[in-house]
């Protein structure tokens, strides 16, 4: 199935939560007040609940209980609000995908994502642009299985979607992979381009010139994230260790294994997200 027959199918173009639509156009509208932000989630009642359910985790550490949304933004700033609201929504935009453990897809998604954010603070990137990106950069999988899921279920007989040779899997058998799917989803939505083309660029970083180094942060976590979900002992780590990729950000050799925290902590508090 080509990709744009594949975006023609009744279940392959989900709606983006019209919240999720506005918070994420607003990465180019740094106008838009945290009262407007408060009033569009009001309108949204869980998505306000499950925002103050997060803003009150051990994650955040407050000072004090937080009860409203108003309350929420004060305290943890309008960007960090947007971002958990753009990860929420996108989570529950997708209820039931055939052939896809959703809690296991939206696991790996948080662990690349709080790697990304990690790895974009040791780069001096965009640190929660990094982690929306990272929510995000897999979501192709779910168009894939929704659209074409006897295609993408053979598919994870050969390789599992978190297996490191699935975007070659899918460029042989279908011409391309979940990374252009999620690209051009990014860009139905109309999403501001930085989305589409870092995640289009992240399967290979070093391809195009300049270096594209949010799509090399992204590379990196997707990889810290998939040696996670696939229990990789020192020897696996070392054999696959993203070398040049570390490289070319400036990054000093074997960080992500010497002195990155696992995942599972740092993103431990956050795993309402994702519920």
């Amino acid at each position: 199935m080509q990709l744009e027959a594949l975006f023609q199918h009744p279940h392959a173009l989900p709606t983006a939560p019209k919240i999720v639509d506005e918070l994420v156009r607003s990465f180019d509208n740094p106008s838009i007040s945290t009262e407007e932000l408060a009033r569009k989630l009001g309108a949204d009642p869980a998505l306000s609940a499950k925002l103050l359910r997060l803003a009150n985790s051990a994650y955040y550490h407050v000072s004090r209980s937080i009860g409203t949304v108003e309350d929420a933004v004060l305290m943890l700033g309008f960007v960090t609000v947007r971002t958990l609201v753009i990860s929420s929504g996108l989570v529950s935009g997708f209820k039931v995908v055939p052939g896809l453990n959703l809690q296991q897809f939206w696991r790996y998604s948080l662990h690349s994502a709080v790697s990304a954010r990690w790895i974009a603070r040791q780069t001096g990137e965009n640190t929660e642009l990094a982690f929306t990106i990272g929510m995000m950069h897999a979501i192709g999988q779910l168009v894939l299985h929704a659209a074409a899921p006897e295609q993408a279920m053979q598919l994870d007989k050969i390789t599992p979607p978190f297996d490191a040779r699935r975007i070659d899997a899918e460029r042989v058998s279908l011409g391309y992979c979940y990374a252009d799917v999620g690209a051009e989803l990014a860009r139905r939505w109309k999403f501001p381009p930085v989305l589409a083309d870092t995640i289009a660029a992240f399967p290979a970083p070093l391809a195009g010139k300049p270096l594209n180094r949010l799509a090399a942060v992204l590379h990196l976590a997707a990889w810290r994230a998939r040696i996670e979900e696939n229990a990789l002992n020192n020897e696996e780590i070392i054999a696959c260790y993203p070398n040049e990729v570390a490289e070319a950000l400036g990054l000093a050799p074997s960080i992500m294994v010497d002195k990155m925290p696992p995942p599972a902590t740092l993103s431990a508090g956050l795993e309402e997200l994702v519920r």
